[in-house]
């Protein structure tokens, strides 16, 4: 899809797009230890996304996230995700929506299990005083 770019003066404050990172490298450049690899951290975004990497026989255990939902991309590795109607495996270039509310365990198979997720970020804590 194409369309002819007229410019506007708001053009001018408009963020632009950019590349954050190389995933293979990350994924191919691990140290091998548990955790997250890289973290998107730009000032004003609405998302939150991470790839995170699990060595071998490594777990994230089972847990609900109850407010948001969740995208899963398997960059290298195998593993499988267990949920309440089984076990799902996760090779390399799966998918993986992960609605809110859902419960699931992460395992990495023999090679290891490295991922992106992506989410909506969540809002920051504030404090608020007691009314009276």
């Amino acid at each position: 899809m194409t369309s002819e770019h007229t410019g506007t003066p708001d053009d001018e404050a408009a963020p632009l797009p950019r590349i954050l990172c190389d995933t293979a490298a990350l994924a191919a450049g691990g140290d091998g230890s548990a955790g997250a690899l890289w973290r998107l951290a730009e000032s004003g975004r609405q998302l939150d996304a991470n790839v995170v990497h699990l060595p071998s026989g490594h777990r994230v255990d089972t847990h609900r996230e109850p407010d948001l939902d969740v995208l899963l991309l398997v960059l290298s590795g195998h593993g499988t995700l267990t949920a309440p109607d089984g076990d799902h495996p996760l090779p390399a270039g799966t998918l993986t929506w992960l609605p809110h509310g859902s419960t699931r365990a992460l395992t990495a198979g023999d090679d290891g299990l490295t991922y992106l997720t992506v989410h909506r970020r969540r809002p920051g804590m504030t404090i608020r005083t007691r009314k009276g």
